[in-house]
């Protein structure tokens, strides 16, 4: 048996941050693909499906911590693997 070609269902809601509650280590391993409204997104930080939203990093403004801001934009949200 291959067990490459099983890849574990995507969740509703993901992120990119480790120090996140909603962080999959499991799930990074593979590639995924983001289509936000038809058009497919490569800085998506986070992104919830059922709620209709992705937020990607800000080009210059930073938090206090030093990690970009990230901006919430919204419309029909898909996530595939690669």
């Amino acid at each position: 048996m291959n067990d490459t070609t099983t890849l574990p269902p995507l969740p509703d809601r993901l992120s990119g941050n480790p120090r996140s509650p909603h962080h999959d280590k499991e799930i990074f391993e593979h590639h995924i693909g983001i289509l936000l409204n038809g058009k497919e997104r490569t800085n998506v930080e986070e992104y919830c499906v059922s709620e209709g939203w992705v937020k990607i990093p800000s080009p210059k403004a930073l938090d206090r911590r030093g990690q970009p801001l990230l901006i919430t934009l919204k419309g029909t949200v898909e996530a595939f693997y690669k």
